[in-house]
């Protein structure tokens, strides 16, 4: 990545500021562009001399984008919208991927989530799908990625339940029983550095989840005791959830789906070190190749498929990880 200039579609935002980390670290020169550029100062002092740009663009209008991917080696869209969210996530998609055809960028890095599925009862889902489908026309060799729920020290997720948990003392929980994988944004940022750097990612379609599958009552309970709160737990029906997805609410109706096709893992195995659990924030990411990781030989040594849907692999790392190291789960 030494000296290579990537672009970060919405790089100040909670995934890509860890995105950001990641690159300069390994020496890449970064261009943030988003429609403000100024609230992402705050990453300047992360890289040396002249190693970050910033630049105002907007998905929503293709001209700036044009602008922003000019003689960039790579680029990252990571750009999402809960509102916005065929002209951010489908309309804008296309103009990311279209625009970094024109420019003669090497790679292209589609950041989508685990719910895209052009049949998903939620409009966010449907929209994740179809801006997936806009990205491979316009750019087939884009490597997307699906993260499941993302958790991290800014995300709006844990952070949201845990003001909730502190301030009511009762907690309405949608599908209480539904399973998900949690991922740490850091496993995230390092997936996508490794894909922007791994020939074989071009044209896969990645999905990711953490090594713990939890259920949403779970975890609930796990931030009420982490705050010190000891609230009432309502659990509501699936017709309550299903209301909710039709309404507007598709961020808490995904975050409450499992991952499909994802295959979860009962604890976390470290990658590297003595300790034989992961230490207080860290955590696991598992990655599976679609629809086989038969390519992935130069980047995965000694990998095979173990599932008609891929080969699963595990990384572990620490709340400021040091490296990335890949096993064969």
């Amino acid at each position: 990545m030494k000296d290579r200039l990537v672009t970060l579609i919405g790089g100040g935002g909670f995934i890509g500021r860890y995105v950001a980390q990641e690159l300069l670290a390994a020496g890449a020169r970064v261009r943030i562009a988003q429609r403000d550029p100024r609230e992402a100062l705050f990453l300047k002092p992360l890289g040396g001399l002249g190693q970050t740009q910033f630049i105002a663009a907007d998905v929503r209008k293709p001209e700036t984008i044009a602008r922003a991917v000019a003689g960039a080696d790579a680029v990252v869209n990571l750009a999402g919208s809960f509102s916005d969210m065929d002209a951010v996530m489908v309309r804008g998609a296309r103009a990311v991927a279209e625009a970094a055809a024109s420019a003669g960028v090497a790679n292209l890095v589609h950041v989508s989530a685990i719910g895209a599925d052009p049949e998903s009862p939620a409009a966010y889902g449907r929209a994740k799908a179809a801006g997936e489908a806009a990205v491979s026309a316009a750019f087939p060799t884009a490597a997307i990625l699906r993260p499941a729920t993302v958790f991290g020290r800014e995300d709006a997720f844990v952070n949201r339940f845990a003001a909730m948990i502190a301030r009511f003392p009762v907690i309405p929980v949608l599908r209480a029983g539904a399973r998900f994988q949690p991922v740490y944004v850091a496993d995230v940022a390092q997936t996508v550095k490794a894909a922007l750097s791994a020939p074989a990612a071009a044209g896969r379609t990645l999905e990711l989840g953490g090594p713990d599958v939890l259920t949403m009552g779970a975890l609930i309970r796990w931030i009420a005791g982490a705050v010190g709160r000891d609230p009432a737990i309502l659990e509501l029906p699936d017709m309550a959830g299903a209301l909710i997805a039709r309404t507007g609410g598709e961020e808490l109706a995904l975050q409450t789906s499992r991952p499909s096709h994802t295959v979860p893992l009962s604890h976390a195995r470290p990658a590297t070190g003595a300790f034989t659990q992961p230490p207080r924030h860290s955590t696991s990411c598992t990655l599976k190749v679609v629809p086989s990781a038969a390519s992935w030989q130069a980047f995965i040594t000694a990998s095979e498929p173990r599932s008609q849907h891929g080969v699963v692999v595990q990384t572990c790392s620490r709340y400021f990880p040091f490296g990335l190291s890949w096993n064969i789960v």
